[in-house]
């Protein structure tokens, strides 16, 4: 599977762009458990062009874990095209389009899922982004609105005449969010109906190595995107992969593993937006990474009682999921690993320090 002059192989696995949940620190964990591509946090046109920081931050990406797609939303033609050139001069490997958020403080703008009700604006933006980028520019999409009005065929269709090099595709309606069963009959849909020449890449529900499988089965996709299965689960990826080559599914992590990635994940996040926001945003992924061991209710209410990264670690490194009420000397199997993801330290950016010079055009 191929985008432009990116070679995946066959059946890549591609990590979705999740706001607060794919950035630096979590996406190079994703890549050493074997994720082919990575996408950032979708990132707001408007906060590019406008300056802002948080905005900015997001632009910050890593040799180590290309390849990697940054992904712009917005609903202004114009100021998703100065976006484009800030984002270009970042150097990605490729510019993905958000025209799949459900959220409405997205979708009021016209963007995201909000697009999906003003098509030829969506096609307006597209084309917009391809006139402007120096790299492959890729999509991802739902299937319509709602029920009434899933154009799905035709939106495919559309972009890839528009120059887009990928279609990633949700298979629910904005109006479904996240609830109920994707609808993966869409997605063979598109592949056997759609004509389409550039490859399609699955979403929704991929949330278990068995599914991933059964994704890439039933509706013949050519890359399948994993979000929500991989938030506090690193190794969805390669136990995917494991799964598809051999049908077994690998034994979960044991405890020692896991505690030197949650230490080595907490240390990344803290030194990249801070201790405060690293530690407040670290909450979220307590559940996946514990999920299954004994009493993981009372370590993740142990850690929401802590607001510095050393006191999350006081919990983690002291805890014993056999007996949750006693504060026990660390193993010795955990002694040995943690060290090293204590040290962790992010690479420098791969991209150049000052803001793209678009920003003064």
């Amino acid at each position: 599977m191929r985008i432009a002059h990116l070679d995946f192989g066959d059946r890549p696995l591609f990590l979705a762009p999740m706001e607060d949940v794919s950035d630096p620190p979590f996406r190079i964990l994703c890549k050493r458990y074997g994720a082919d591509m990575l996408y950032t946090e979708f990132i707001s046109s408007g906060g590019l062009v406008y300056d802002a920081d948080d905005s900015h931050r997001k632009l910050d990406i890593y040799e180590e874990e290309r390849p990697v797609g940054i992904q712009i939303f917005g609903g202004e033609v114009e100021q998703v095209r100065e976006a484009t050139r800030i984002v270009d001069a970042v150097g990605p490997d490729l510019i993905d389009i958000n025209f799949g958020c459900p959220v409405k403080k997205v979708v009021c703008q016209d963007a995201g899922a909000g697009i999906l009700r003003n098509l030829p604006k969506m096609e307006a933006i597209t084309r917009a982004v391809v006139e402007e980028a120096t790299r492959p520019v890729t999509v991802k999409t739902r299937l319509g609105w709602d029920d009434g009005s899933i154009r799905i065929l035709e939106v495919a269709r559309m972009l890839e005449d528009c120059g887009v090099q990928a279609l990633a595709v949700h298979a629910r309606t904005r109006k479904q969010m996240y609830k109920g069963e994707a609808r993966w009959h869409w997605l063979r849909r598109i592949k056997e109906e759609g004509g389409l020449r550039i490859p399609l890449i699955g979403n929704g529900d991929a949330t278990t190595p068995e599914k991933i499988k059964a994704m890439f089965d039933e509706t013949g996709v050519d890359a399948v995107m994993i979000g929500r299965g991989a938030i506090g689960n690193p190794w969805i990826f390669r136990d995917a992969k494991r799964y598809m080559a051999t049908g077994e599914v690998p034994p979960p992590p044991s405890w020692e593993e896991r505690l030197a990635v949650v230490c080595e994940h907490l240390t990344l996040k803290c030194e990249w937006l801070g201790e405060r926001k690293g530690v407040l945003e670290m909450r979220r992924m307590y559940g996946g990474y514990f999920k299954g061991f004994r009493h993981a209710s009372r370590l993740r209410m142990l850690i929401m009682d802590e607001t510095t990264r050393q006191g999350v670690l006081d919990v983690l490194l002291n805890f014993d999921p056999n007996a949750p009420d006693v504060q026990v000397a660390v193993p010795r199997a955990v002694r040995k690993a943690v060290p090293a993801a204590l040290g962790a330290t992010l690479p420098t950016p791969s991209r150049v320090a000052e803001r793209p010079a678009a920003l003064n055009d």
